[in-house]
C-alpha cells in the first residue's frame, strides 16, 4: 500500500476520480498536469490498480481490477527514473509489479503489471504486435515535448484503437501542451486538468555584462558559458538550497563544470553531470537526493520534466536548447543550438517550486523574452524522417496521410527519406516494405545503420559490425578524437560510462542482426582481405540509386590483420553513409561524393588520408564546408564498394571556365567525385555546340568577332525595338545569349572550339533575326538607315550607341537644311552635332529651324574669326551647302 503522507503530496490524486469518468466514458483522456503534481507515477498505478483512487485508498488491493499499463516516456533516464519512483511508492524493487524497458536494459517479469518503456521501444513493439495483446492502457507522458516517436506512437494507437482494439485506453499526459490539439487529436477526448500545488519562484533577470554572439551550430559562445558558470557562483551566495543549471549539451556541461572548479565546486558544493550519456550510477544519485552537501547539478533538457532532483530551490537557465536540423541537400543531419521557447523556460524554472518556494536565474534579459519562440518546434517538421518514413511504410501507410498526426510530415523531406529506402532496398517504387526493410525495422537504430549493420556483417562478421554500428549510434565522448577506429579501440580497452553503454548495445545489436538473419551468424564471407587503407583490393560497383545499394565486392581484412580496425570501421562507415565518402583534394579539404566539400579539424588523427568514410559531420552557419567530427581511412576500392550506385562512366563534353574553352573528356566519377579522365577524340557534335552555347552564355558575346558594320546593325536595331517595338527583335544580352540557337545557325554547327566562336562574324548572325517573313526587313535602311545624306553630298554615318540616333557633321555641310532629319517612321528626330571646321563640336540641336533662327549667330560671332576661310553666311537656311574652303579670289 502506498503510505498515505506520500499520496497526500501528490495533488494530481484529485483529478484521478474525473481521468477515470473520461476513460470510462470515451476511453481517451488528454492530461494537463503542473510538474511535480505525480502524472507520471500516481496516474499509471492508479490504472493499474495498485493504488485506489481518493477516498478508496484502504480498500483491499484483491478487489481491485489489475490492468496492465505501459508508460511511454521520451528518454531512458526519465522511464527509469519513473520506474524507480513506482516501485518506491509500492515498497518495492524495480522489475516486480512495476519495471522498466529501454533499448539495451530491461527490468521486468511475469509479474509486472506498470511497465515504463521509451517511445521508441513501444514503437518497436506495435510493430510486431499491433493489438498490444494484454495491454489495457498506454499512457504517452510528456506529449509537449513533440518528439517524432512520441507523434509517431501517438498516430498508431489511434489506429489500434479505431481498427483493433477500441477497448484500448489512452492518456496524452503533459505538463504544458496544446491541449485542445491533442483532444481534436483523440477524437473530441476529455481534457482532465489537475492543480498542481503552487511554490512561488522568483525570476531573477541575469543578462551577461559583455556582448555574446549567438549560437550556430553545435558552438556556443565560451562568453557565455563563464556568465553562466559566474551566475552559478551567485546563486550559491544569495539563495539556500540545491542548484539546478540547465546547458544546451554534454559539452558545455563539461566547459562549465571546469570553470566551477570539477567536482568540488564553489563553498564546497558537490558538482555533479546529468545528460543522457551519464552513467546510471549518476543518474540515480542525483534523483535519490544529497547527502547534507550543498549539489551544483549541470544538466541538459532531459531534466525539464519527467524528473524530480530533490533538495533544487534554485534553477539558473542558459536558455539554449538542442534541436535537430536536416540539410537534405548535402545529406547532413546534426543537432543545432537554438534559443529556448517561453514553454521550456516555465518547464525550467518550475523545478525550483517543486518542492518549497525558490528562485530562478534567466541569463537573458527581460526584453529578449518576448522574442522567444512559445514552444520549441515539433521534431517532425526539422529532423530527418528516414526512420518515419520506414515506420509508416512498416505499419501500412507509406505516405502518412491516414495517421492522426499534429503536424503533417514536410513533402520534402519524407520525399527525401523515401529515396534513401528505395536505395537501401527497403521499401519497393511505390513505398511498400521489403523483406530487407521489415528485418532493417526490427534492428532498433536508424535506417542507414541498420543497412550497414546487416551487409556489413555479411562482410566482415555480425561481431564486429555490430561493433562499429554501436559506435555510429550513439557517438562517442569528444576526447576520443574523430577517428573512428581510433575510437573503437578507445571503447573496447573500456573504463567510462560510454565504454560499458557501448559494450552493452554491440551485444544487443549483434543478437539483432543474429535474429534478422534467421538465428543464421553472418560472418566474413570470400577471401580475406589483408591490406590497410590505400593498398589495392578487389571491389565491386553498382546497385540501387543515391550510393545505398548492398556491397558487391569481397571481404574485409581479418581480426588478426594489422589494419583491421581501419578496414572494418571504414567499411561500415561508409556502408552506413555512401554519400559522405570523400576524397582529399589538397590540405585539410575533402570533396564528399554527394558535392559537399569538409574540411578537418585541428589536430585531427584523420590527417592526410587520401579517402575518408564521413560518419558525422556539421555544417556550421556562416561555413563553406561541412566540418568531420567522426570518420574512418579507407581506400579507393572501398569508396567504389559503398557508394558503388553513385559510379558512371560518360563523355562529358562542356565548356571549362578555368581553360575558357570547350572540354571533351572520357570521365569516371564516383558522385561528384572525379576518378579518371582522359581525352575525347570525336566528341558528338550536338554535345560540342551545347558546350558553345554554355560558353557563351558564360563568357558573353564578346567572344564572337564584332565588325564595325555587325556593331552598327545590332544597334540600330536595338534602335528599331525600343522604338516600334514588334516585329522588330530584341538584341539584348540576354535575349541573344538566349536565342544563340536560332541566329548563330549553322555557322555555329562549324564550330569546335573557342577560336572558331572568335572568326564568326556576328553581323550576318543578326541579319538572320530580322523580320524577313512580314516584308519589314526591306524598311530597315528607311527606318533606320546606317547614313543619311546631307545637303553637302555627303553621307554621314548615324550613332545609334545612345538613347537617341547622333549625326555628327560639319555645321557647313547643312547650309539649307531647314529641318531635323526624324526616323523610325517620323517618330525620333535625330540628335545632331554640329561641328567646327576643324571637327569639335559647336552646338547640339534637335531642331535644326530654331538653331538657324536663334543659336546660329552666337556660333558663327565665335567660330568665324578662328576659320576665316570658311563660309560663315547671315542666313544659313538659304545658303548652299559645302564640304570645303571659300574659293580663292
Amino acid at each position: 500500500m502506498i503510505p498515505a503522507d506520500a499520496l497526500e503530496r501528490l495533488p494530481v490524486r484529485t483529478a484521478l476520480p474525473a481521468l477515470t469518468r473520461a476513460l470510462d466514458e470515451h476511453g481517451a483522456a488528454v492530461l494537463c498536469a503542473p510538474p511535480g503534481t505525480g502524472k507520471t507515477t500516481l496516474v499509471p498505478l492508479v490504472l493499474a490498480g495498485l493504488a485506489g483512487p481518493p477516498g478508496d485508498e484502504a480498500r483491499d488491493a484483491a478487489e481491485r481490477p489489475v490492468r496492465r499499463v505501459v508508460v511511454a516516456e521520451p528518454r531512458r533516464i526519465a522511464a527509469r527514473a519513473a520506474a524507480r519512483r513506482m516501485a518506491w511508492l509500492l515498497g518495492e524493487e524495480v522489475g516486480g509489479r512495476v519495471g522498466f524497458t529501454v533499448r539495451g536494459e530491461r527490468r521486468a517479469g511475469p509479474s509486472t503489471v506498470v511497465e515504463v518503456v521509451t517511445t521508441g521501444v513501444l514503437l518497436q513493439r506495435l510493430q510486431r504486435d499491433p493489438e498490444l495483446a494484454g495491454v489495457d492502457a498506454v499512457v504517452l507522458d510528456e506529449c509537449h515535448e513533440r518528439h517524432l516517436d512520441a507523434d509517431t506512437a501517438a498516430a498508431f494507437l489511434l489506429d489500434v484503437r479505431a481498427a483493433l482494439r477500441p477497448e484500448l485506453r489512452l492518456v496524452a499526459a503533459s505538463a504544458t501542451t496544446d491541449a485542445e490539439g491533442w483532444a481534436r487529436l483523440l477524437g473530441g477526448a476529455p481534457v482532465v486538468e489537475a492543480q498542481g500545488v503552487s511554490h512561488p519562484v522568483d525570476v531573477v533577470w541575469a543578462p551577461p555584462e559583455r556582448p555574446v554572439r549567438p549560437p550556430h551550430g553545435m558552438r556556443v559562445d565560451p562568453v557565455l558559458l563563464e556568465h553562466v558558470a559566474a551566475v552559478v557562483r551567485r546563486a550559491l551566495r544569495e539563495r539556500e538550497g540545491d542548484v539546478l543549471c540547465f546547458l544546451p549539451g554534454v559539452g558545455e556541461i563539461g566547459r562549465v563544470a571546469g570553470l566551477l572548479g570539477g567536482a568540488q565546486g564553489p563553498g564546497g558544493a558537490e558538482v555533479l553531470q546529468v545528460h543522457g550519456r551519464a552513467p546510471a550510477t549518476v543518474q540515480d544519485a542525483v534523483l535519490a537526493g544529497g547527502s547534507g552537501r550543498r549539489r551544483v547539478v549541470l544538466a541538459t533538457s532531459v531534466a525539464e520534466s519527467s524528473l524530480t532532483v530533490p533538495g533544487v530551490r534554485i534553477v539558473v537557465d542558459a536558455g539554449l536548447a538542442r534541436e535537430p536540423r536536416t540539410d537534405h541537400a548535402r545529406g547532413l543531419s546534426a543537432l543545432t543550438t537554438v534559443r529556448a521557447s517561453r514553454a521550456a523556460a516555465r518547464q525550467r524554472a518550475g523545478r525550483a517550486g517543486r518542492e518549497a518556494p525558490g528562485t530562478v536565474y534567466r541569463c537573458w534579459a527581460e526584453a529578449d523574452d518576448v522574442r522567444l519562440p512559445a514552444f520549441p518546434a515539433a521534431e517532425i517538421t526539422v529532423a530527418d524522417l528516414t526512420a518515419f518514413a520506414l515506420q509508416v511504410a512498416c505499419w501500412g501507410d507509406p505516405d502518412a496521410t491516414g495517421l492522426a498526426l499534429l503536424d503533417a510530415p514536410p513533402p520534402g523531406a519524407l520525399a527525401a527519406a523515401r529515396g534513401v529506402l528505395t536505395a537501401t532496398g527497403a521499401v519497393d517504387a511505390v513505398g511498400r516494405p521489403t523483406d530487407r526493410g521489415r528485418r532493417m525495422a526490427r534492428l532498433g537504430v536508424h535506417p542507414r545503420l541498420a543497412r550497414a549493420l546487416l551487409d556489413g556483417a555479411r562482410e566482415v562478421g555480425a561481431r564486429r559490425a555490430a561493433e562499429v554500428v554501436a559506435l555510429l549510434s550513439e557517438e562517442p565522448p569528444r576526447e576520443y578524437g574523430d577517428d573512428l577506429a581510433a575510437a573503437w579501440r578507445s571503447a573496447r580497452r573500456g573504463g567510462d560510462a560510454y565504454g560499458a553503454r557501448w559494450k552493452a548495445e554491440a551485444k544487443r545489436l549483434e543478437s539483432a542482426v543474429r535474429s534478422a538473419s534467421g538465428g543464421a551468424a553472418p560472418e566474413a564471407r570470400g577471401p580475406q582481405r589483408t591490406e590497410g587503407p590505400g593498398q589495392p583490393a578487389a571491389s565491386g560497383a553498382g546497385g540501387a540509386r543515391d550510393g545505398l545499394s548492398a556491397p558487391q565486392g569481397g571481404s574485409r581484412s581479418p581480426a588478426g590483420s594489422p589494419h583491421a580496425d581501419d578496414a572494418v570501421a571504414g567499411l561500415i562507415a561508409a556502408l552506413a553513409f555512401p554519400e559522405r565518402v570523400a576524397r582529399a583534394r589538397g590540405g585539410e579539404s575533402y570533396l564528399m561524393v554527394s558535392g559537399t566539400g569538409a574540411g578537418l579539424g585541428e589536430g585531427s588523427r584523420l590527417h592526410s588520408a587520401p579517402w575518408l568514410a564521413i560518419a558525422v559531420a556539421d555544417r556550421p552557419v556562416t561555413a563553406a564546408s561541412a566540418r568531420v567530427r567522426l570518420g574512418a581511412v579507407i581506400d579507393e576500392d572501398t569508396a567504389r564498394e559503398a557508394a558503388g550506385a553513385l559510379f558512371s562512366e560518360s563523355e562529358e563534353v562542356c565548356w571549362s571556365g578555368e581553360r575558357r574553352d570547350v572540354v571533351a573528356r572520357r570521365v569516371a566519377r564516383l558522385g561528384a567525385v572525379e576518378l579518371t579522365a582522359g581525352t575525347l577524340a570525336s566528341p558528338d557534335p550536338s554535345l560540342v555546340r551545347a558546350a558553345l552555347v554554355e560558353g557563351l552564355r558564360r563568357e558573353g558575346l564578346g567572344l564572337l568577332r564584332w565588325s564595325p558594320e555587325a556593331v552598327g546593325l545590332r544597334q540600330r536595331l536595338a534602335f528599331l525595338r525600343r522604338e516600334l517595338g514588334d516585329p522588330w527583335p530584341d538584341v539584348s544580352d540576354e535575349a541573344l545569349l538566349g536565342r544563340a540557337d536560332d541566329w548563330l545557325g549553322w555557322e555555329l554547327d562549324r564550330a569546335r572550339r573557342r577560336a572558331d566562336l572568335e572568326r564568326l562574324d556576328a553581323g550576318k548572325g543578326l541579319e538572320r533575326l530580322l523580320p524577313w517573313a512580314g516584308g519589314e526587313a526591306a524598311r530597315l535602311e528607311e527606318l533606320a538607315p546606317e547614313r543619311i545624306e546631307v545637303p553637302s553630298g555627303s553621307r554621314i554615318r548615324v550613332d545609334y550607341a545612345g538613347e537617341q540616333p547622333v549625326l555628327a557633321v560639319k555645321l557647313q555641310e547643312l547650309f539649307g537644311m531647314r529641318e531635323t532629319p526624324r526616323l523610325a517612321g517620323g517618330r525620333v528626330p535625330v540628335l545632331v552635332h554640329l561641328l567646327s571646321p576643324a571637327g569639335r563640336p559647336a552646338a547640339v540641336t534637335a531642331d535644326l529651324a530654331s538653331f538657324w533662327r536663334d543659336g546660329y549667330r552666337s556660333v558663327r560671332a565665335e567660330l568665324r574669326g578662328r576659320y576665316p576661310q570658311h563660309p560663315w553666311p547671315e542666313d544659313p537656311s538659304t545658303a548652299t551647302a559645302t564640304r570645303r574652303t571659300n574659293a580663292r579670289r
